[in-house]
């Protein structure tokens, strides 16, 4: 009998890995740099699209859509930071506020899919809530501090997402709880 990898823990590990990396920025403990901008594309993006994709194929509507949107959401970060259109069609803090309260809302509504999943879904999407509206929030009102507080929420954001795709990665190798979730 064929069984289906689960794509879950790749699609975690993309998301938490670049979460923490972009979170270490908005706290101001690194500054952004290429090092981020590559785990957002490869990894952020790219890594959640596939992961997206093979949720498609196992008939998991909710992975599909929070995989691929998710993976979206880094390359268009990217396209933002790196707006080749820059002269004609620069970004300020009033569009990105409105681009992050948005991403807020969708995970908000993602986050009320987990209450029938895993007290590790949960978390992971929880704090991804909080962090959206708090990042929209630092950016609509040019507060400093609440992105700083935005940032500590995603390393917390994205080390849950660490913890759930190892986890399910060791759960599943042992066939026994090694993590809980």
């Amino acid at each position: 009998m064929h069984k289906e990898a689960n794509p879950a823990p790749l699609g975690l590990l993309g998301f938490g890995m670049t979460t923490i990396l972009l979170n270490l920025h908005n706290s101001g403990i690194i500054s952004l740099s290429v090092v981020i901008i590559a785990m957002g594309f490869a990894l952020g993006g790219l890594a959640q699209i596939i992961a997206g994709v093979m949720e498609f194929k196992n008939n998991n509507t909710f992975g599909a859509t929070a995989f691929t949107a998710y993976g979206c959401f880094w390359w268009s970060l990217i396209i933002i930071w790196f707006n080749p259109w820059a002269e004609k069609y620069p970004s300020d803090a009033k569009s990105m506020g409105c681009y992050l309260l948005l991403w807020g809302v969708f995970t908000l509504f993602m986050f009320i899919g987990t209450l029938k999943q895993s007290v590790a879904n949960r978390m992971v999407f929880g704090t991804l809530t909080l962090l959206f509206f708090l990042l929209a929030l630092g950016d609509f009102t040019e507060v400093h501090t609440i992105t700083t507080i935005a940032g500590i929420v995603g390393i917390v954001c994205g080390a849950s997402a660490l913890y759930n795709s190892f986890g399910q990665v060791l759960n599943e190798v042992y066939g026994k709880t090694i993590l809980p979730l």
